[in-house]
């Protein structure tokens, strides 16, 4: 586990602009190679995340909306939709300085383990140049689509190991 505490809290309305920001800042490094003016590139994220926020609502409405905080400040968001059968793990992310230290990997360990506990496959999205990808291989993803844009990645239920005593 990450030797940062977090604590998970439902998103609520006057998160919008953090959760904007945080949506921006994913995407630094691709539009850093738009070669777009500064404000076009500020214009197509907000309008890019709000499509984004608009799709996640109207079709994941059942879904768990988290915002990730370390000592009572936002610094991510995951959301979740948990269905009969699957668990898709509709989107996870970090402020930059939070990247990279083990909170991303625990957080979705704790809810791999939660799904493997229900039975569930868990299902995921990534962009085909996301190095997250491999983080998801070494936890059980395999490879189960490809648009071009995106893979589709998929983890079937682990067997839960049960201590005999």
């Amino acid at each position: 586990m990450s030797k940062y505490a977090v604590t998970l809290r439902a998103l609520h309305s006057d998160d919008m602009a953090f959760i904007e920001r945080l949506y921006a800042g994913s995407r630094a490094f691709e539009m850093s190679h738009s070669g777009w003016p500064v404000e076009q590139i500020v214009a197509f994220l907000s309008q890019q995340f709000h499509a984004q926020h608009t799709y996640y609502q109207a079709h994941y409405h059942d879904a768990d909306f988290w915002i990730i905080e370390h000592e009572g400040q936002p610094i991510g968001r995951i959301y979740m939709f948990w269905g009969p059968s699957t668990m898709n793990l509709v989107d996870i992310i970090l402020l930059p300085e939070y990247q990279g230290r083990g909170i991303g990997s625990a957080l979705i360990e704790e809810q791999l383990r939660r799904a493997d506990e229900l039975g569930l496959i868990v299902n995921l999205f990534v962009e085909t140049y996301n190095p997250a990808q491999r983080l998801y291989g070494r936890m059980g993803f395999v490879v189960c689509g490809n648009n071009g844009v995106y893979l589709q990645m998929r983890r079937q239920p682990q067997a839960l190991s049960r201590k005999i005593s």
